[in-house]
């Protein structure tokens, strides 16, 4: 029973997210005030682990079922989701990158991200707090 009352939850806020402004953000102190596309495609596929700037980032993503994923890869790399979850399953091997710190809600990364200086994450652009700064936008 707890199962389905998960599963008939998960597909009544699935389609909130699937079709909603997506905030990329990083801690208010952040000296970064935007990044392309190319720089974020660079940074969630472990390319770079750091910003423009040269600072480290800690990549925050979500858990592989949770359905930010899809439209926020999709979006910005073209790729759906099982492309990227096996872009990381080969990656991962090398043991050259480590994958993005996965967590299962915007709230938790909302969190992470006001307590981590060097932290990247996105969330439904409706959540952003003045507690982050908006550093790139993808708009439905």
């Amino acid at each position: 029973m707890k199962e389905l009352r998960f599963l008939l939850l998960l597909v009544s806020v699935s389609p909130l997210f699937a079709h909603a402004d997506i905030a990329v953000i990083v801690n208010k102190s952040n000296s970064i005030d935007t990044v392309s596309q190319r720089q974020l495609i660079d940074m969630y596929m472990g390319k770079y682990v750091a910003f423009p700037n040269g600072e480290m980032a800690v990549t925050y993503d979500y858990d592989k079922s949770h359905p930010m994923r899809e439209p926020f890869f999709f979006a910005l790399t073209g790729r759906n989701e099982s492309q990227i979850n096996a872009y990381w399953s080969r990656i991962k091997f090398s043991g050259k990158v480590s994958p993005p710190q996965y967590f299962s809600s915007p709230s938790a990364i909302l969190k992470n991200i006001v307590k981590t200086p060097n932290a990247i994450g996105y969330i439904p652009m409706e959540l952003v707090t003045d507690d982050v700064k908006v550093i790139y936008q993808i708009n439905d």
